[in-house]
């Protein structure tokens, strides 16, 4: 701590930046990737339960899925001089300037949902996605016969989805008559329904798509209903809300979803920081299972 404090001191001189600055602002910053998903709604809302059950301070920015944005966020929390940082990236890589720059201040870093890449953090609360993704393959090949052509609707610069991604791939290597035909990028529900409706039109054979995340499932469903296959088509989906529960319920597109539980994951994240803030060593990863939702 003493180290911590000659750095907030160093960075803190000069007459113009203590006037912009104001008081240290002691606590947590969290810079979040969206609010427009219920699962960060739902992750935001538990952080700041948690937070306010500890008697901790904890500042909460938006990034809105724009990593200048979230640049600028992580910045201002160096200013003010947080004691841990809370990043969800907009973007694997590209966030790596920002977590340098805060560690070079003397600030710890967490990472919670999506990890930084190439660069070492304090610790990284999320979902096993890996073990997901491998699940969810396990559950395409099972619910098409172990044969089929399948695709992937993706978001490849965030690295928990690249992990999801890997591990439904490792499992359909098990089925050789399992065949991935296509994979392209739609990050946003309205992304996800055109991408959907393209690969559909260019490969009419496809048994079965992989969403991402929930949005991206849900409009493959739409997509698939659309173009006349629901009898031919199965969706499985990711972060498993309760709209996309729902679907699964209801909907016999929607087959299943592996389902994250973004309400232990705040928590934790909390948890962790104020581990951090008290001097206390804590796990460099700490993975939170997932289970896999196919209805009531």
């Amino acid at each position: 701590m003493a180290l911590k404090s000659v750095l907030k001191s160093a960075l803190l001189s000069g007459a113009a930046l203590l006037a912009t600055s104001g008081a240290w602002a002691e606590g947590i910053g969290a810079s979040l990737l969206t609010q427009q998903h219920p699962f960060y709604i739902e992750l935001a809302d538990a952080m700041r339960a948690e937070a306010q059950a500890q008697g901790v301070p904890l500042e909460v920015s938006i990034a809105n899925q724009d990593l200048s944005k979230q640049l600028a966020d992580v910045e201002d929390f160096i200013v003010k001089g947080v004691d841990v940082i809370v990043i969800s990236p907009v973007d694997s890589q590209g966030v790596l300037p920002a977590i340098m720059k805060a560690k070079n201040a003397g600030i710890d870093v967490l990472t919670v949902d999506v990890p930084a890449a190439e660069v070492d953090v304090t610790s990284y609360i999320g979902t096993d996605n890996y073990t997901g993704g491998l699940r969810a393959g396990e559950l395409m090949a099972e619910v098409l016969g172990e044969a089929g052509k399948v695709a992937i609707i993706d978001y490849p610069t965030v690295q928990s989805v690249v992990a999801r991604v890997e591990g439904f791939k490792k499992a359909l290597e098990d089925y050789p008559e399992m065949e991935i035909v296509a994979q392209q990028t739609g990050i946003t529900r309205a992304e996800a329904l055109a991408v959907a409706q393209n690969m559909l039109q260019a490969n009419p054979d496809i048994t079965g798509i992989f969403g991402f995340g929930d949005d991206a499932a849900l409009a493959a469903a739409v997509a698939v209903k659309s173009a006349g296959l629901a009898d031919q088509v199965k969706v499985i989906g990711f972060d498993g809300m309760e709209e996309a529960r729902n679907a699964v319920d209801t909907d016999p597109v929607m087959v299943g979803v592996i389902q994250q539980f973004p309400g232990e994951m705040g928590k934790q994240a909390i948890d962790t920081a104020i581990a951090v803030m008290n001097g206390e060593e804590v796990e460099a990863e700490q993975p939170i299972v997932p289970g896999v939702y196919t209805g009531q």
